[in-house]
This record gives structure tokens, sequence and C-alpha cells, in this order.
């Protein structure tokens, strides 16, 4: 299996490349596969009744959603970690601290390292289409996954910037003053 990647040729309007075209990647989405599938499959691979695996897709989907709302972070089984954040402004006085201060609540999901290492031994299929929508190039990797980042000046081995596959929602604060978590 293969992830699939388009490279779409495009206008771009803002930044350092304005009034250039290039290719711009972005997966290619399937179809949403809906529950009922999903709770079939399971019940096939685990020889267990689908009213069964229903009950237990509920039960766990309502143990999940409990804790989480509770301020815990609940395992999903091979796939990570997922905890309830927010984004706020910070304030300087205690007085101050009110709910309305916060600009978002947000899932955050921390993936297992075996899904990251599936992922990073995924081969990779990129069509390219031009400007017009027309293929012009098919690639395949056959690489060990690793991330090339030519476009990056910093020549010193430090990454800047860029996303590591680290856990998003860290505390940090934000440049406008807001803190996540």
């Amino acid at each position: 299996m293969a992830l699939k990647v388009k490279a779409q040729e495009k206008l771009q309007k803002i930044g350092k490349y304005e009034g250039t075209y290039r290719y711009i990647m972005m997966p290619e989405l399937y179809t949403s596969l809906s529950q009922e599938k999903v709770i079939k499959e399971a019940a096939m691979r685990s020889g267990v009744s689908k009213g069964i695996m229903q009950a237990c897709w509920d039960a766990a989907g309502e143990v999940i959603k409990a804790w989480a709302t509770e301020g815990h972070s609940v395992a999903l089984p091979g796939l990570g970690t997922m905890r309830f954040g927010l984004r706020a402004k910070s304030v300087a006085n205690v007085n101050d601290v009110k709910t309305g201060l916060i600009t978002s609540r947000r899932i955050i999901f921390t993936p297992a390292v075996e899904l990251k290492d599936e992922l990073a031994d995924t081969a990779i299929q990129i069509t390219c289409y031009d400007r017009n929508g027309q293929e012009v190039k098919r690639v395949t990797s056959n690489d060990p996954g690793t991330v090339e980042e030519p476009d990056n000046e910093n020549t010193n081995g430090d990454n800047q910037g860029g996303n590591t596959g680290g856990n998003t929602g860290g505390g940090e604060p934000n440049p406008d003053g807001s803190n996540e978590d």
C-alpha cells in the first residue's frame, strides 16, 4: 500500500514566491469510511458478531469521551493518545482571569511511535498536475522515508521551525500572548 499525493501547479498569491507558479503537494483524500463499515470490518477481523462489536464500539466511545472531558489523556489502541486542550489569551492580573479568555477548544492527538514508524515506512506515490489539471508526471518513492528540507537555509543542523512530529499543545506561549493548554 502507498500514500497517494497530488502535486498541483498553482499560482502563489502571497509570500516569497508571489506571482509564480509552484507545485504544491497534498495528500489525496479518499472517501470517509462510515462507522458501519468500520464496525463490520472490525467484527470480521476479530471473530465477534457485528452486534457485539457495535456495543463495544459505542461503549469505548463513551468511555473515551467521559475520561477526556475529565482531563485525562486517553489511549486509542494502536494509534496513540488523545486529550482535550485549549487556546486562551493571557492576562497579567488574576482578577482578569475568566472563561471569556478561551479562544478555542481543541482535540490534541499524539500518535504512537509504531504508527509514526508505519507512516515513515509507507511508500509515496505522487501524481503531478499542471495548472490546467493535466497529468504531467508520476513519482513513486522507494526511499526509507527520509525528509529533505532543500529550502531550509540553516546549515548547522538545528531544526528551526517545521514540524518534527512532536506533540502539539505543549503549553508554549504563542506570539499573540495566548497560551495553549
